[in-house]
């Protein structure tokens, strides 16, 4: 027997060895509510909506040590509809799908679906980046801010932080034999951080978006009142953002961000553009209790027949982590359409029949 252990051990200690040097972790989150909205095509709704403030998600990463400072990376994360057991999107891994080689020296780059410079450097300086979800986005998720859709068959790199500065960049290419530009996409962006102070900056150019990517697009059931006819026209969609944060207290963050998003030539061959500031903050009275509270005000143009809507939204939440894991919420939307805006629409919902509506929500969400 003694024998049988000290031929054995050598072997259990190379793979007691190996099992430490690369790890796989099942995670998720699974979240549900129910929506009070004032109107919806012109009547009250209520319903149960899935993943709001956070998408439900499940999901497998991994890592592998190489050694000297080495290692291989992968994420396949699945969005889900808790309601209707439906899949994100239709697809398997709809949220992120993906692998790659990571060093400590110089960075890292990975490939297949994933997110954008805007969502990795601008998000986290918005209020529903942080809390709250896509009904606090700016109207629609116009700029990607709320990480609307990723980015499919994407060549990704991510540096070090080096003084408190981390950069970073994306490229997708579009596919299609000797046409190089269409379909393509292109992102790049960078954080600073010192002390309490923070910033983000972030640029995103699709190219066709209506056919590269998966966001408000109208569809049979659903109507973008606030660009959707020029998402589908659009030549290319381009966004450029900037965020800032300044933790003031140690339970007091206040956040700024402003978006540019041109569809260009997304009206009768001429440009159609929006700007998004957003003032926010986020307290926690006690370790328990989070509040969120924002507002965000849009303007657009129509170049081509010179139209400029526009939209004021509030944003109100106020979550309790009943555990570690598990947090109850309730949260409250409104949006005033002006200007050339005949109608308002919150993300995540069909328009008003008026410049007015409200959406109000309770919830729970727990983590994995």
């Amino acid at each position: 027997m003694k024998k049988t252990l000290a031929v054995a051990a050598p072997f259990l200690v190379a793979a007691c060895a190996a099992h430490a040097q690369s790890a796989v972790t099942l995670y998720g989150i699974v979240e549900d509510g129910v929506d009070f909205a004032s109107n919806v095509n012109g009547s009250h709704l209520v319903q149960t909506a899935s993943g709001v403030t956070a998408g439900s998600r499940w999901g497998v990463r991994g890592t592998e040590d190489l050694g000297g400072g080495l290692s291989t990376i992968f994420r396949l994360e699945s969005g889900f509809d808790i309601n209707s057991g439906r899949l994100g999107s239709g697809l398997a891994f709809s949220r992120n799908a993906y692998v790659g080689i990571q060093s400590e020296q110089v960075g890292t780059v990975t490939l297949g679906r994933q997110w954008d410079s805007i969502v990795d450097y601008v998000e986290p300086y918005t209020l529903n980046g942080n809390i709250g979800g896509y009904y606090f986005a700016h109207p629609n998720d116009m700029d990607n801010t709320d990480n609307g859709f990723p980015i499919s068959s994407a060549i990704k790199y991510r540096s070090p932080t080096i003084a408190g500065f981390t950069f970073g960049g994306l490229y997708a290419p579009g596919g299609i034999a000797g046409q190089f530009s269409n379909n393509a996409v292109y992102s790049a962006g960078g954080t600073y951080s010192i002390g309490a102070f923070s910033a983000g900056i972030g640029y995103l150019r699709i190219n066709d978006p209506e056919v590269s990517t998966q966001g408000y697009q109208n569809y049979p059931g659903f109507t973008n009142a606030v660009y959707g006819n020029f998402l589908a026209n659009a030549r290319a969609q381009k966004v450029f953002g900037v965020g800032a944060s300044y933790r003031v207290l140690t339970s007091l963050r206040l956040l700024a961000d402003f978006t540019n998003t041109i569809f260009q030539q997304g009206s009768a061959g001429h440009d159609a553009t929006f700007q998004n500031y957003e003032l926010s903050g986020i307290y926690n009275p006690t370790s328990a209790v989070t509040i969120g509270a924002g507002y965000t005000y849009t303007t657009g143009r129509d170049h081509a027949s010179d139209g400029e809507p526009k939209y004021s939204q509030f944003n109100l939440t106020v979550e309790y982590a009943l555990s570690k894991r598990t947090s109850v919420y309730a949260l409250g939307v409104f949006q005033k359409a002006a200007g050339d805006a005949t109608v308002a629409q919150i993300a995540g919902f069909n328009p008003s029949s008026s410049q007015k509506q409200a959406v109000g929500r309770v919830g729970i969400r727990s983590i994995f």
